[in-house]
């Protein structure tokens, strides 16, 4: 069974193919100030949001559409400084030679059946030396993949090739440098890495708020575990401390909540429709063979999680969902009948399954896999001795195998990640205010959004997957649409933080996503 992001894909060519017709041009005879601020050396530190990442790679057009790039210019009205930024070598995105690591952007492509959706470019290889220093600083320090702790940690640049191409000596930090730089102003928006690792791998991480742990040197070395909060507000009072201390003034942002991002609002927690070909004649014998299973749970005394799928309305996928209590000990017992000593493989699968309800939030590289034979689960079947053509139906992702933990993030793994996020905006809010700085509420545009849109002059960005214009097809990361919209709430912080009178961009003069005959290699 197919099971890609069929539903969105006719809508997206229309919205991608049409940009804005008017413009909003600047009036540079307008009666512009700086206010108490001094925009003559901005320095703007983050993590990918602020380099400019979008649709799962770093790239020229990104970089140059970044919200700190869009703001230098309005700066520059006002007697802002030049605003240099560590451009890639090229717009394919990713590092030459290390596709497999950083592979190019994803592009807006056609499928064998004319459906579009996101894949990987292949119109050109990645240009970027991966090991070469460009050998200065510049005002763009957004490294994506930081974390807060990462922008304090000597040596930065040997752990991760996006600040060691700017990194200004072997034991470099990222705050270092930037100070160095003596800025008169800054941005910083930091932490959401905190968070989002967690997040976007189902939560297969730790939460170092539930273990106390405060030594980011335990912490997972892929970033999937969530930042102590007491570290963080450390860490984070630390950063502010260093980049006040020469004077600058500047805006923070906070952290938006990841249920307004594409990533884990695309996919619905009931994709499995009885009209699909592949798998509606199979409901009955699905069907007939959960019956015996859902026994066996009755007897577990977890009769709620029966399995089953209608023959007239969208079922839910089966998830692994490891706060349940497992019950295959039980299931083992009241499966031996049916299984013999088979018994215990089929309730080690569904100790701790149940089907998906609206409160999972199923992420969206799970889109593929769904009604797809699950190679690895498959092997493992058949290595125990089942005839490949039962094993093959014993491992269908979201049918008969449950979703593995890396594709949902749960009511629970939800409730790990917003106390995480609620604890570190209070302290990002608390050190702007104790330190004068001006702060922009970034979660409440895209709370509106996730939740109606946020209307500009000829348009309307809403966080819906590629036609709403608001996410790149990571489904993570903002469009240049978006950075626009950014820009503007910064502004308009600045302006009653510091009594600044900046002009706002146009949304509608900025793109959204890419076509793949539309990438150049440079």
């Amino acid at each position: 069974m197919k099971n890609n992001i069929k539903y969105l894909a006719i809508l997206a060519l229309g919205l991608v193919a049409c940009e804005s017709e008017f413009d909003n041009p600047i009036d540079e005879a307008g009666v512009y100030s700086s206010g108490e601020a001094d925009f003559s050396n901005f320095v703007a530190l983050g993590n990918s949001l602020t380099a400019g990442f979008a649709d799962n790679a770093l790239y020229i057009t990104g970089q140059e559409n970044s919200y700190p790039n869009i703001l230098s210019k309005q700066f520059a009205l006002v007697g802002g400084g030049e605003f240099t930024q560590p451009l890639m070598a090229d717009n394919v995105g990713g590092f030459a030679g290390q596709t497999a690591t950083f592979p190019p952007r994803l592009v807006l492509a056609f499928d064998g059946e004319g459906n579009p959706g996101p894949a990987i470019y292949t119109g050109a290889a990645p240009s970027t030396n991966i090991t070469a220093n460009l050998g200065a600083s510049f005002n763009n320090m957004g490294v994506p993949g930081a974390r807060v702790y990462h922008l304090g940690f000597p040596g930065y640049g040997a752990l991760n090739p996006y600040f060691g191409r700017f990194a200004s000596e072997p034991n470099a930090t990222v705050i270092g440098d930037a100070v160095a730089q003596s800025p008169t102003f800054f941005s910083l928006w930091i932490g959401n890495n905190d968070i989002l690792g967690y997040a976007t791998s189902g939560g297969v991480g730790v939460d170092h708020n539930v273990t106390g742990n405060t030594d980011p040197s335990t912490y997972s070395p892929q970033g999937l575990d969530i930042t102590n909060a007491g570290l963080f507000e450390s860490t984070y009072k630390a950063l502010i401390g260093a980049l006040v201390s020469t004077d600058a003034k500047g805006v923070v942002l906070n952290l938006p909540n990841v249920t307004t991002l594409p990533f884990f609002t695309t996919v619905p927690f009931a994709p499995l429709s009885p009209l699909d070909p592949s798998f509606g004649p199979q409901i009955p014998t699905l069907n007939a063979t959960y019956a015996g299973l859902n026994a066996a749970l009755a007897f577990a005394g977890v009769p709620e999680r029966a399995i089953s799928f209608s023959a007239s309305a969208a079922s839910p996928v089966v998830i692994k969902d490891e706060s349940l209590e497992d019950v295959s000990a039980d299931l083992a017992i009241a499966l031996a009948g049916t299984f013999g000593p088979l018994a215990p493989i089929v309730a080690a699968q569904y100790g701790q399954a149940r089907q998906a309800t609206a409160n999972d939030l199923l992420v969206l590289t799970s889109s593929g896999i769904i009604g797809q034979v699950n190679q690895e689960r498959f092997d493992e079947l058949v290595g125990l001795g089942l005839t490949p053509e039962l094993a093959g139906q014993f491992s269908v992702n979201g049918v008969t195998y449950p979703l593995q933990d890396q594709y949902v993030l749960t009511p629970a793994e939800q409730s790990s990640v917003e106390n995480a996020r609620q604890a570190f905006n209070t302290t990002i809010a608390t050190v702007a205010n104790d330190n004068g700085l001006a702060f922009y509420n970034v979660a409440n545009d895209l709370t509106q959004a996730a939740s109606g849109g946020i209307p500009f002059d000829g348009g309307l960005i809403t966080s819906d997957f590629v036609t709403g214009g608001g996410f790149s097809l990571d489904g993570v990361h903002p469009t240049p649409r978006a950075h626009a919209l950014v820009t503007n709430g910064i502004i308009n912080a600045i302006e009653i933080k510091y009594g600044a009178t900046l002009p706002s961009v146009n949304p509608g003069d900025y793109g959204t996503v890419t076509l793949s005959n539309d990438v150049g290699a440079n």
